[in-house]
């Protein structure tokens, strides 16, 4: 699929193995990994990440990364050349702006890879795991805040979006078909 001349993907796999520009990492707060692709991701990418999210922690964020923001490292031993780390929120029954936060995240996560002049991203589906977020409404902010992105900005070549699951990837191919037609 396109978006204003950006390609858009949908991927079953590890993205920890995308061979793109950056992967982006549904991080916590703490920017020192955790479960999920938060673990694999600094897991896959070794002690380099780990260090430049201490440094980001100590230089600009002591309390934690926000909900919502993005920052990059470099990729250590990924085959992605770059990270990019963002927030997203902890669902608490949609009524704490969980949508508009969520949004956030992927938008501020393409503005980090436009920024460093980047032109491939994949997403995994964030806080749809240990955050909690139904997956099926996570999709429809993650592939609308992408697609608004897009719409204004295409300097992207292209947006990968990278399910673990058979079940998670028919929820966004379903929604990205209804979405993107």
């Amino acid at each position: 699929m396109e978006i204003n001349g950006v390609k858009v993907r949908l991927v079953q796999g590890d993205i920890t193995e995308e061979d793109v520009d950056a992967i982006v990492n549904a991080a916590n707060p703490s920017l020192m990994g955790g479960g999920g692709v938060d673990g694999a991701i600094h897991k896959a990418g070794g002690l380099k990440i780990r260090k430049e999210c201490t440094e980001i922690r100590q230089r600009q964020f002591p309390d934690g990364l926000p909900t919502g923001e993005a920052v990059i490292t470099s990729g250590g031993n990924l085959k992605a050349k770059y990270v990019i780390h963002t927030v997203g929120p902890i669902w608490m029954g949609g009524v704490e702006g969980e949508a508009m936060l969520l949004g956030d995240a992927y938008r501020n996560s393409l503005k980090v890879a436009i920024e460093n002049g980047l032109r491939s991203v994949a997403f995994p589906s964030i806080s749809t795991g240990a955050y909690g977020y139904p997956i099926e409404k996570a999709v429809i902010v993650a592939v609308n805040s992408v697609k608004a992105f897009l719409e204004e900005d295409n300097s992207l070549y292209e947006v990968i979006f990278v399910l673990f699951s058979d079940r998670d990837h028919d929820v966004y191919m379903n929604t990205l078909q209804q979405i993107l037609g």
